[in-house]
């Protein structure tokens, strides 16, 4: 008899499962559509990093069998830009959530895009800081229970694809844990892309954002999902707030060129001093250090 092996044996760490995440919680649907675009993207796994910051999809780059980093709460980028930078041929991938990404991380996460920094951030949205203990966050949506707003929340949400394409971004897409088809292959066109790459992942929190809210379990969230998305590949980003139980437009809505940060780099490098920059990680490493 031959021993069976999970088909996913080569990306995850099967030592560290079963994994820590809720019953209902879409983390780990996302991990599953990212698992597989790594296949479907065909990138060599030693040339891969992943990324993460503080709080419940934090917890995702120690499930990889991959070159993995747990920062500090709202760094990762930062940790990614420099894992880039040293090493430019790495493919580097970002996995966090909304409260790291773009509440503490927000300013990280604006210039990152800005400078059209060559990563791939793939954040996943609950609306709220699930590990310590469900507060309001940047992308709660008025008037939803959390710990921080027992009355409603009152706050304007950011909507993730506005900020994204505002920053710069060169490819924005949104899908739920529902699409995990459509989710994997966007994470898939995002790896293939130069530049910042932004994937936000609509998922359930029924631990704490849906119990809050009496909004049933993870499946009933994921009937939610399948009843008022609205797949819109076209829509204006700036019309893609989120509200209350409202419906949720996802699809593809950006993907163009710009130069990346390393493009602009050597342009001026090359013009100063002619000839390309060289990082440091790259000279030490084919000097045998």
């Amino acid at each position: 008899m031959t021993e069976a092996t999970h088909p996913m044996e080569n990306i995850l760490r099967m030592d560290r499962m079963p994994h820590i995440w809720c019953p209902g919680c879409g983390i780990g649907t996302a991990v599953t559509a990212f698992a597989m675009a790594l296949e479907k993207a065909e990138i060599p796994l030693d040339n891969i990093a992943v990324v993460s910051g503080i709080g419940c999809t934090g917890r995702v780059a120690g499930y990889m069998k991959l070159d993995s980093f747990h920062t500090t709460h709202g760094r990762a980028i930062p940790f990614a830009t420099g894992l880039k930078l040293a090493n430019p041929e790495l493919t580097v991938i970002v996995f966090s959530g909304d409260g790291d990404l773009i509440a503490i991380g927000g300013n990280h996460f604006i210039h990152a895009a800005r400078r059209n920094v060559d990563i791939n951030v793939f954040c996943l949205n609950n609306f709220n800081y699930a590990m310590t203990g469900g507060q309001s966050g940047p992308t709660t949506p008025e008037p939803a229970i959390t710990t921080t707003s027992p009355y409603g929340a009152f706050e304007h949400p950011f909507s993730l694809p506005f900020l994204a394409e505002g920053s710069g971004a060169v490819y924005v897409s949104r899908w739920t844990a529902l699409h995990i088809r459509r989710l994997t292959n966007s994470m898939t066109e995002a790896l293939q892309k130069r530049g910042f790459s932004f994937v936000e992942i609509i998922a359930p929190c029924p631990t704490l954002y849906s119990r809050r809210n009496r909004l049933g379990d993870g499946l009933e969230e994921l009937k939610y999902y399948h009843d008022q998305i609205v797949i819109d590949h076209e829509a204006d980003t700036r019309e893609l707030g989120i509200g209350f139980r409202d419906q949720i437009v996802v699809g593809n809505f950006v993907d163009r060129e710009r130069p990346t940060f390393m493009d602009a780099l050597n342009t001026r490098f090359t013009e100063v001093f002619g000839k390309k920059y060289e990082p440091y990680g790259k000279v030490a490493h084919e000097n045998g250090n």
